[in-house]
């Protein structure tokens, strides 16, 4: 059995709300982790944590809610920037030679604020008090096998997701003195509620492309957060563990 280490460390996790953030913090309560939940919407504690309402891309909003943290239990050891959200569109909409439509600002923005932006935004705060702390600590980040080899209609989501690889190996580098890791996960076809309010056919479309014939689980994700945060992979830093049940492969 692997001792984690995790105990009465003190863990953030974003877009804790539902799906893959609860299913997050609920994996890290379970080990004995103090956790803050931070999600935009509404949402609930683990088993003796704290749930905020915070906007990951606002900073005034993140200090607010750090300080919170900090005052109950101490530095943050490990930083799950899980948040993120999905405003897909073409660039160019074409039909019948006419253009339809456009992949609009409003949609591009939205996207890069909360899944890069918010990335940034998180770490630059947390990663200064873990740095003060002198205690070490994990940040890691949510990217998506899409970031590694692109996605119809989703030029916003893949801008974010690829750099938030780039960002990870910056980070690796320039935090690993402080004894702060930094990695990044990229999920495949996971079974969230964004994911499940997609037409039937393209979901089966999704599964026929993961070799291992299933959509992945929140669970699933939440085991790699976990593993990539505990003693067991304390020499790992820099690098993007796929999540996806073999989606690379299967395009």
């Amino acid at each position: 059995m692997i001792e984690t280490g995790l105990k009465d460390k003190v863990v953030i996790v974003t877009g804790a709300a539902r799906g893959i953030g609860k299913a997050t913090a609920r994996h890290f309560a379970a080990e004995g982790s103090r956790v803050a939940s931070w999600d935009v919407h509404e949402g609930t504690a683990e088993s003796g944590g704290l749930f905020q309402q915070v906007n990951v891309a606002d900073a005034g909003s993140v200090e607010t809610a750090l300080a919170e943290v900090e005052d109950r239990w101490g530095s943050p050891y490990v930083l799950v920037n899980n948040a993120g959200i999905l405003r897909d569109g073409q660039l160019v909409k074409v039909k019948e030679s006419a253009v339809m439509g456009v992949l609009t600002d409003e949609q591009f923005d939205a996207v890069i604020a909360v899944n890069l932006k918010g990335v940034f935004v998180c770490t630059r705060a947390i990663a200064s008090h873990m740095i003060a702390a002198a205690a070490g600590g994990v940040i890691l980040n949510a990217s998506s096998v899409v970031g590694l080899y692109g996605n119809f209609g989703q030029t916003n989501y893949i801008a974010a997701k690829s750099g938030v690889i780039g960002m990870t190996k910056v980070w690796a580098r320039e935090l690993g003195r402080y004894g702060i890791r930094v990695n990044a996960v990229a999920p495949g076809f996971i079974a969230t509620d964004m994911i499940k309010s997609v037409p039937p056919k393209i979901l089966q479309t999704m599964q026929d492309h993961t070799p291992i014939g299933r959509l992945g689980q929140p669970e699933d994700v939440a085991n790699a957060y976990l593993w990539l945060a505990s003693n067991a992979a304390s020499f790992i830093t820099g690098s993007v563990l796929s999540v996806d049940g073999g989606a690379v492969t299967g395009t």
